[in-house]
């Protein structure tokens, strides 16, 4: 009898538990998805920093060719807004910075061409709450002026 009586106390326990994987389920399945989601938004924004690296390392290449202080400035932001277009990143907002000092060093001297690229990388359409809605992105880079290649500035 009391075999009997102890696996009919394990069948009720058995039948007061139904419904309990629904709860589990609605409780854990929010939280996978919030992980789920700060996932991708982590992802977006390391790949997005190293896009914005690349962009700095592109402008910088562009406007340390350049021959003149203006054409420096027009070049690096053309390269930075073609990297940026071209590697599929889209920023809010984008601002670029140039210090192309080194190009008015005298010839036989080393210069260098500084980029600074700030991009706001919208992180809104995630829909995760307590998220920010754009993280700001910069990068610097600074390419070497050619030490015997002519130049006007």
């Amino acid at each position: 009898m009391t075999a009997t009586s102890s696996a009919g106390g394990w069948r009720g326990r058995l039948r007061e538990d139904r419904g309990s994987e629904a709860i589990t389920t609605a409780i854990v399945a929010p939280l996978l998805l919030m992980l789920l989601c700060t996932a991708i938004a982590g992802g977006r924004i390391v790949t997005s920093g190293s896009k914005v690296d690349a962009a700095a390392e592109d402008a910088a290449r562009a406007a340390s060719i350049s021959r003149t202080h203006a054409g420096a400035e027009s070049e690096a932001s053309a390269a930075a807004a073609r990297s940026l277009n071209d590697q599929g990143i889209r920023c809010a907002s984008t601002s670029t910075s140039i210090d192309a000092s080194g190009l008015a060093v005298p010839l036989g001297q080393v210069g260098t061409v500084t980029v600074t690229i700030s991009c706001t990388v919208p992180l809104s359409d995630l829909l995760l709450p307590g998220m920010p809605g754009s993280k700001t992105m910069t990068s610097t880079f600074t390419s070497v002026v050619d030490a015997y290649r002519s130049r006007e500035g």
